[in-house]
């Protein structure tokens, strides 16, 4: 014997399992996906990275606090794949299997009286001021302002501008 309408249920019951079953697969393949990513790759807009050691194609970093004085960048822009940052910015590229899984573009993120390294293929690095790789000194740092006549000519010897957002940084002798 049938009753009408039996089926009904049933059927809203295997669709609301198949629906479950495919939200899983769809987070369960992102969850994998960002679990081959570096604490660095899973950064966002705004955070903070600390890069330990330099390197074209494999540098080691990390995230940190932005106030922390090893937040030499900050992350002004993800992507998941290969793009053209702005000028004043660094690109980080993370790979796996070939394939790009992560694309920042980092902004400095120095602190006034820090001590920097400067290296043409790997970028900025945080050391002592009293380190012989010590590069730049920076001597001020003003926010909201991206202009390089706002640094003292008679102290700094040289600067680094950052559009957006407008940062300017007076740079001095590490020694000195």
């Amino acid at each position: 014997m049938k009753f009408a309408g039996t089926r009904t249920p049933r059927r809203l019951v295997l669709a609301l399992v198949a629906l479950a079953v495919a939200v899983l697969a769809v987070s369960g393949c992102s969850m994998f996906k960002d679990a081959s990513k570096s604490g660095t790759a899973k950064s966002k807009v705004g955070d903070c990275i600390n890069v330990i050691d330099g390197s074209a194609t494999d540098s080691k970093t990390s995230p940190v606090a932005c106030t922390d004085e090893k937040a030499v960048y900050k992350v002004a822009a993800v992507y998941d794949q290969k793009t053209s940052c702005q000028d004043e910015q660094t690109s980080y590229e993370e790979t796996l299997n070939g394939g790009t899984t992560a694309f920042l573009c980092l902004t400095p993120n120095f602190k006034e009286g820090a001590c920097y390294n400067e290296s043409q293929t790997t970028g900025y690095k945080f050391v002592a001021c009293t380190a012989p790789e010590a590069s730049f000194k920076v001597l001020k740092r003003i926010d909201g302002q991206a202009d390089e006549f706002a640094c003292d000519a008679a102290t700094a010897v040289g600067f680094r501008i950052v559009p957006n957002p407008k940062t300017t940084f007076c740079l001095g002798n590490p020694k000195g």
